[in-house]
């Protein structure tokens, strides 16, 4: 791979997929100044940007609207296109309900009691908490339920699960043993555990997006930082982990850069588009 884009060369990749939490975003849910000109500069070159994110779009959009981001965004691990600048979902896939309380119920009796929370479907589909859960803190907005029945209430894109003493690998893991043929299981940040639509992963969502913009899986560089984003980087040509990132996705990266503090998106694409 060369050091850099000389004029009038081709572009070293045509599209850029970069996850938020952990990877594009610093700790204080903002993009540095120094990413900000890397990726004009890849832009201005002739590249695209994706953001392909766990979030579902309600907690998408500020990040979204920070940047004057008018493109196509992957939202809710696949789920959701998203197109900014027109303001609507052009997919979304959601989970089955009656599928989803069964792999509850069996997870539920390998290891006991778990702390739930759900992504309802929709634009602006809330974020519900059950007694336990324990949210993260940040702007990004939840409602606790008052009765459980409102977890089947309305469409969901997935379940968050938590337990009082397993950490995320091993919950992930028992989920998987137990219940994987029903649902999908991802870890996506530290305390995210979810429950997904079965086949469902970041590289569905990213693959319908680039084929909506004439761009192939061998044009693709990716950067994230958990292992939710295995399935990207399998899909795409490159993938770019950061220095952050958790061990399997380590594990399987084509290269690693610095932290999301960093500016580890930057020290790339300056490398390859600059």
């Amino acid at each position: 791979m060369s050091s850099s884009a000389p004029a009038g060369s081709p572009l070293p990749y045509k599209l850029i997929a970069t996850d938020l939490d952990g990877t594009l975003l610093r700790h204080d849910e903002t993009v540095s100044e120094r990413t900000r000109r890397a990726l004009a500069a890849a832009t201005a070159a002739g590249a695209a940007h994706i953001v392909v994110t766990g979030r579902a779009v309600p907690w998408t959009r500020h990040v979204l609207d920070a940047l004057d981001y008018q493109g196509l965004a992957v939202c809710g691990q696949g789920a959701q296109v998203y197109h900014a600048g027109e303001q609507r979902l052009l997919t979304s896939v959601t989970l089955d309900r009656q599928l989803a309380g069964l792999a509850l119920s069996k997870i539920e009796a390998e290891v006991g009691p778990l702390f739930v929370a759900a992504s309802r479907d929709g634009l602006a589909g809330d974020v519900l908490v059950g007694p336990g859960y324990r949210v993260q803190e940040g702007p990004l907005p939840s409602v606790r339920m008052k009765d459980p029945a409102e977890l089947w209430a309305a469409p969901l894109n997935k379940l968050y699960v938590q337990h009082p003493t397993l950490d995320d690998d091993a919950l992930a893991l028992a989920a998987r043993q137990v219940a994987g043929d029903l649902i999908g299981v991802t870890v996506a940040g530290p305390g995210i555990v979810e429950l997904l639509p079965l086949g469902l992963s970041k590289a569905t969502g990213l693959s319908l997006a680039a084929r909506r913009l004439g761009i192939t899986a061998k044009e693709t560089l990716a950067f994230g930082d958990m292992p939710n984003d295995i399935s990207m980087f399998a899909w795409s040509a490159h993938g770019v982990a950061m220095a952050n990132a958790h061990d399997e996705l380590k594990a399987v990266a084509d290269e690693i850069t610095a932290s999301n503090e960093d500016d580890g998106v930057a020290v790339v694409l300056e490398r390859l588009y600059c």
